[in-house]
Protein backbone atom coordinates (compact mmCIF):
# COMPACT_ATOMS: atom_id res chain seq x y z
CA UNK A 1 0.00 0.00 0.00
CA UNK A 2 1.29 3.48 -0.81
CA UNK A 3 0.81 6.78 1.01
CA UNK A 4 -1.51 7.86 -1.81
CA UNK A 5 -4.25 5.45 -0.71
CA UNK A 6 -7.10 7.22 1.05
CA UNK A 7 -10.36 5.69 2.21
CA UNK A 8 -13.51 6.03 0.16
CA UNK A 9 -16.97 6.43 1.63
CA UNK A 10 -17.43 2.65 1.58
CA UNK A 11 -14.53 2.16 4.02
CA UNK A 12 -16.66 3.54 6.83
CA UNK A 13 -19.04 0.54 6.59
CA UNK A 14 -16.65 -2.37 7.21
CA UNK A 15 -19.36 -5.04 7.46
CA UNK A 16 -20.97 -3.99 4.18
CA UNK A 17 -18.55 -6.06 2.05
CA UNK A 18 -19.60 -9.43 3.44
CA UNK A 19 -23.20 -8.48 4.39
CA UNK A 20 -23.87 -11.56 6.47
CA UNK A 21 -27.43 -10.50 7.29
CA UNK A 22 -28.84 -11.23 3.82
CA UNK A 23 -30.82 -14.29 2.90
CA UNK A 24 -29.81 -16.64 0.12
CA UNK A 25 -26.47 -17.76 -1.22
CA UNK A 26 -23.39 -15.66 -0.58
CA UNK A 27 -19.76 -16.77 -0.96
CA UNK A 28 -18.74 -15.35 2.43
CA UNK A 29 -21.45 -17.38 4.19
CA UNK A 30 -21.09 -20.50 2.04
CA UNK A 31 -17.33 -20.81 2.49
CA UNK A 32 -17.26 -19.12 5.92
CA UNK A 33 -14.73 -16.43 5.03
CA UNK A 34 -13.65 -14.23 7.93
CA UNK A 35 -12.36 -10.68 7.55
CA UNK A 36 -9.40 -10.30 9.90
CA UNK A 37 -8.07 -6.94 8.76
CA UNK A 38 -9.53 -3.80 7.21
CA UNK A 39 -7.82 -0.51 6.50
CA UNK A 40 -7.88 1.96 3.62
CA UNK A 41 -6.50 0.06 0.63
CA UNK A 42 -6.16 -3.32 2.34
CA UNK A 43 -8.25 -6.27 3.45
CA UNK A 44 -7.20 -9.56 5.08
CA UNK A 45 -9.43 -12.62 4.88
CA UNK A 46 -9.13 -16.08 6.41
CA UNK A 47 -10.75 -19.29 5.30
CA UNK A 48 -10.53 -22.74 6.81
CA UNK A 49 -10.08 -25.05 3.84
CA UNK A 50 -11.33 -28.57 4.49
CA UNK A 51 -10.61 -31.72 2.48
CA UNK A 52 -14.09 -31.25 0.94
CA UNK A 53 -12.54 -28.49 -1.23
CA UNK A 54 -9.49 -30.52 -2.27
CA UNK A 55 -8.44 -33.11 -4.78
CA UNK A 56 -6.33 -36.10 -3.72
CA UNK A 57 -2.63 -36.40 -4.49
CA UNK A 58 0.04 -38.88 -3.39
CA UNK A 59 1.33 -36.21 -0.97
CA UNK A 60 -2.13 -35.52 0.48
CA UNK A 61 -5.10 -33.30 -0.39
CA UNK A 62 -4.56 -30.06 -2.33
CA UNK A 63 -7.07 -27.19 -2.33
CA UNK A 64 -8.57 -26.73 -5.79
CA UNK A 65 -6.98 -23.76 -7.60
CA UNK A 66 -10.29 -22.06 -8.33
CA UNK A 67 -10.96 -21.81 -4.60
CA UNK A 68 -7.49 -20.37 -4.02
CA UNK A 69 -8.26 -17.84 -6.75
CA UNK A 70 -11.64 -17.01 -5.21
CA UNK A 71 -10.03 -16.22 -1.85
CA UNK A 72 -7.36 -14.01 -3.45
CA UNK A 73 -10.04 -12.29 -5.56
CA UNK A 74 -12.19 -11.63 -2.48
CA UNK A 75 -9.22 -10.05 -0.69
CA UNK A 76 -8.42 -7.79 -3.65
CA UNK A 77 -12.09 -6.92 -4.13
CA UNK A 78 -12.35 -5.99 -0.47
CA UNK A 79 -9.25 -3.81 -0.75
CA UNK A 80 -10.69 -2.09 -3.83
CA UNK A 81 -14.01 -1.58 -2.04
CA UNK A 82 -12.27 0.43 0.71
CA UNK A 83 -11.21 3.18 -1.71
CA UNK A 84 -14.54 3.60 -3.53
CA UNK A 85 -17.30 6.07 -2.83
CA UNK A 86 -20.94 5.01 -2.53
CA UNK A 87 -21.68 6.11 -6.10
CA UNK A 88 -18.97 3.81 -7.51
CA UNK A 89 -18.73 0.10 -8.31
CA UNK A 90 -16.00 -1.94 -9.94
CA UNK A 91 -15.66 -4.73 -12.44
CA UNK A 92 -12.61 -6.96 -12.71
CA UNK A 93 -10.91 -6.42 -16.07
CA UNK A 94 -7.94 -8.70 -15.47
CA UNK A 95 -6.98 -11.31 -12.88
CA UNK A 96 -3.72 -13.26 -12.66
CA UNK A 97 -2.70 -15.90 -10.14
CA UNK A 98 0.63 -17.58 -9.54
CA UNK A 99 0.48 -20.83 -7.57
CA UNK A 100 3.83 -21.07 -5.78
CA UNK A 101 3.14 -24.06 -3.53
CA UNK A 102 0.21 -26.42 -3.06
CA UNK A 103 -2.45 -25.13 -0.68
CA UNK A 104 -3.37 -27.78 1.88
CA UNK A 105 -6.37 -28.05 4.21
CA UNK A 106 -6.22 -25.67 7.15
CA UNK A 107 -6.39 -21.93 7.69
CA UNK A 108 -5.52 -19.93 4.59
CA UNK A 109 -5.00 -16.16 4.85
CA UNK A 110 -5.27 -13.80 1.87
CA UNK A 111 -4.23 -10.17 2.14
CA UNK A 112 -5.29 -7.86 -0.66
CA UNK A 113 -3.86 -4.37 -1.18
CA UNK A 114 -4.47 -1.48 -3.51
CA UNK A 115 -1.27 -0.84 -5.44
CA UNK A 116 -2.50 2.20 -7.34
CA UNK A 117 -5.84 4.01 -7.47
CA UNK A 118 -6.75 6.33 -10.31
CA UNK A 119 -10.07 7.91 -11.13
CA UNK A 120 -11.03 5.02 -13.46
CA UNK A 121 -8.82 2.07 -12.50
CA UNK A 122 -7.72 0.35 -9.29
CA UNK A 123 -4.71 -1.97 -9.44
CA UNK A 124 -4.61 -4.56 -6.65
CA UNK A 125 -2.33 -7.35 -5.47
CA UNK A 126 -2.78 -10.20 -3.00
CA UNK A 127 -0.79 -12.88 -1.25
CA UNK A 128 -2.00 -16.17 0.18
CA UNK A 129 -0.27 -17.69 3.23
CA UNK A 130 -0.93 -20.85 5.21
CA UNK A 131 -1.09 -21.08 8.99
CA UNK A 132 2.70 -21.47 9.13
CA UNK A 133 3.06 -18.19 7.16
CA UNK A 134 4.36 -19.93 4.02
CA UNK A 135 3.63 -17.98 0.85
CA UNK A 136 1.40 -20.21 -1.30
CA UNK A 137 0.13 -17.97 -4.10
CA UNK A 138 0.17 -14.40 -5.34
CA UNK A 139 -2.29 -12.50 -7.47
CA UNK A 140 -2.78 -9.19 -9.26
CA UNK A 141 -5.86 -7.66 -10.77
CA UNK A 142 -7.11 -4.59 -12.56
CA UNK A 143 -10.47 -3.21 -11.42
CA UNK A 144 -12.34 -0.77 -13.63
CA UNK A 145 -14.24 1.87 -11.62
CA UNK A 146 -17.74 2.61 -12.93
CA UNK A 147 -20.55 4.85 -11.77
CA UNK A 148 -23.11 2.96 -9.73
CA UNK A 149 -25.85 4.02 -12.15
CA UNK A 150 -27.33 2.95 -15.46
CA UNK A 151 -26.16 2.19 -18.07
CA UNK A 152 -22.67 1.56 -16.66
CA UNK A 153 -23.35 0.44 -13.09
CA UNK A 154 -23.55 -3.27 -12.68
CA UNK A 155 -25.88 -3.03 -9.68
CA UNK A 156 -28.78 -1.10 -8.32
CA UNK A 157 -27.82 1.96 -6.25
CA UNK A 158 -26.17 1.32 -2.87
CA UNK A 159 -28.47 1.45 0.09
CA UNK A 160 -28.26 4.24 2.66
CA UNK A 161 -25.91 2.29 4.95
CA UNK A 162 -23.19 2.07 2.30
CA UNK A 163 -23.69 -1.69 1.92
CA UNK A 164 -23.61 -3.13 -1.57
CA UNK A 165 -27.05 -3.26 -3.15
CA UNK A 166 -28.89 -6.54 -2.82
CA UNK A 167 -28.14 -7.63 -6.40
CA UNK A 168 -24.38 -7.23 -5.72
CA UNK A 169 -24.16 -9.27 -2.54
CA UNK A 170 -23.43 -12.63 -4.10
Amino acid sequence: MTDEITPGQRFHAPTAWETADLEGPHIWRTLKYRRTGWQPGSTAIEWTATPDYCFPTAAGPVVQGGLVTALLDAAMGGACWTVLDNDQVFLTADLRVEFLRPSRPGILRATGTVVRHTRRVVFCAAELHDQDDRLLATSRCTQVVLPNAEPFGRHLPADGSGAPPEDARG
